[in-house]
């Protein structure tokens, strides 16, 4: 009986987390640079796929149809919950492919601080909060671990004004950053870390409470690769051990490592936006990675009924080649979708500059494209659009909303703007204070707090009105 129940879970395994589905999910979060590589890696290695010199359309009848093409679905979703599972392939890489000269330039990729900070912006936090967000943003490494005792951060909050703060407090903080991206981000050991993508996958997954138990109770068995008492603990036979030792080291164990990205990255953008004479239009680069198509002569060898085993080596190739490609444009679908609908809100600024930026977060897309908040994460993370303002991150586009006078809101990357503008056009001898540029916001209609203004100008590296005034 435990052998059968044990074959029917594996059964789910293909059906539940089927590779293609991973393939799909995995291929929406890779930069330009790192899908060019897997598609390099995916021509070097099948044979059936080969770069489409002419642009020209292969018609599905060039292809023999099989009874396993149907395995293939018409519309694949890469909007899924138990993806956050996986690695993200955030690390810059030398691509193959042509690049095209227009589109190129250097950038340096964002650290894993500036990404928890983007998406601590986009979440629901009181004042109070937020300070101890920040605190804890600053506390991690570059693994994504928490590395300060959650005492130490309550003393450090403490002496910042904080008196009744208790480690209470911070733990339900902490608990709200541990869902943030990567998934296993501010775990405070490795155990934990795992816990963390653990928890994310579908209940329906197989054997995920004995991989649990496994991480929880039987970490350093796993370690020094001891089955027999791993198998005699947690009930296992080999095959079934197989499968949990499976879903565990698919897990990162440095989940915020994928952050450090070299400088020298080249960024090719995956959208451009134009102005028309219809207007504002937003289209895929053409050049930003090459069209694939199913390779003819190769294709036209498979026969039906033909049970040889060069055959079947054809079939199982073919296979993977519609898989992938039906991946890419799933992909490719989902971001010119999620692109389109972020410069729709974003008009003013492709008119009129940063100034004009509106309030954005990611709910907002995700509403309206029907897709999860994450999946909008991992569409606009290294995924770049050229504007004739410039190239700019899709994520570049979100800013939280700061009230301000008569109900009116404005994003904080606007108000920025406006601080930047306001101290670039100041008298020379007589520079303006924090409290000047709070009362011109006003006169604005934009209302925003002394402290606010102070931080905006030191995120941008402006020095105070003093201190201006002594460098010029």
């Amino acid at each position: 009986m435990a052998m059968k129940a044990s074959l029917q879970l594996r059964v789910g395994t293909q059906l539940t987390m089927t590779p293609q589905l991973q393939q799909a999910i995995a291929l929406l979060q890779l930069s330009t640079l790192d899908l060019r590589q897997e598609i390099q890696q995916a021509l070097e290695s099948n044979p059936m796929l080969e770069v489409e010199d002419d642009f020209g359309e292969l018609t599905v009848s060039e292809v023999p149809e099989e009874e396993w093409a149907s395995e293939i679905p018409e519309e694949l979703s890469t909007d899924s919950d138990w993806s956050d599972t996986y690695q993200d392939f955030a690390a810059a890489a030398p691509g193959g492919g042509r690049e095209g000269p227009d589109f190129e330039r250097q950038a340096s990729g964002q650290s894993l601080q500036g990404h928890l900070a983007w998406q601590l912006a986009m979440t629901d936090l009181d004042p109070r909060q937020l300070h101890i967000a920040e605190n804890l943003i600053d506390s991690i490494n570059g693994d994504g671990y928490l590395i300060q005792p959650l005492e130490e951060v309550r003393v450090g909050l403490k002496a910042q004004g904080l008196e009744d703060l208790k480690t209470r407090d911070i733990e339900q903080v902490l608990l709200r950053l541990q869902q943030f991206e990567p998934t296993g981000v501010f775990a405070r050991d490795l155990r934990e870390c795992l816990m963390l993508q653990l928890a994310t996958l579908p209940d329906g997954t197989p054997l995920l409470p004995q991989a649990r138990r496994l991480v929880r109770q039987f970490l350093e068995a796993l370690a020094g690769d001891d089955r027999r008492l791993l198998k005699r603990r947690l009930g296992l036979d080999d095959d079934a051990l197989n499968t949990v030792i499976e879903v565990v080291r698919s897990l990162d164990p440095r989940p915020g490592s994928a952050f450090n990205i070299a400088d020298s990255a080249h960024v090719i953008p995956d959208l451009v936006a134009r102005h028309t004479r219809d207007g504002w239009q937003v289209e895929l680069n053409p050049d930003a990675m090459p069209r694939l198509r199913i390779q003819p002569d190769y294709a036209a060898l498979i026969r039906r009924a033909d049970k040889s085993e060069d055959n079947q080596f054809l079939k199982d190739h073919l296979q993977e080649a519609r898989w992938l490609m039906k991946s890419l444009s799933s992909r490719n679908d989902t971001l010119l979708r999620v692109g389109r609908e972020i410069m729709a809100r974003q008009l003013d600024f492709l008119e009129h500059g940063e100034e004009a930026m509106k309030p954005l977060i990611l709910a907002d897309i995700a509403r309206v494209v029907e897709l999860h908040e994450s999946t909008i994460s991992r569409v606009t993370t290294q995924k770049f659009i050229h504007t004739p303002r410039g190239m700019f991150e899709l994520k570049y586009f979100f800013s939280s909303q700061v009230g301000g006078g008569e109900g009116e809101a404005h994003s904080s990357t606007a108000i920025r703007a406006r601080i930047r503008k306001l101290i670039q056009d100041e008298p020379p001898r007589k520079p303006l204070s924090d409290s000047k540029l709070v009362s011109l916001l006003d006169e604005a209609g934009i209302g925003v707090a002394r402290r606010t203004v102070a931080k905006y100008r030191e995120a941008m590296g402006i020095p105070s009105s003093s201190e201006r005034k002594q460098l010029r």
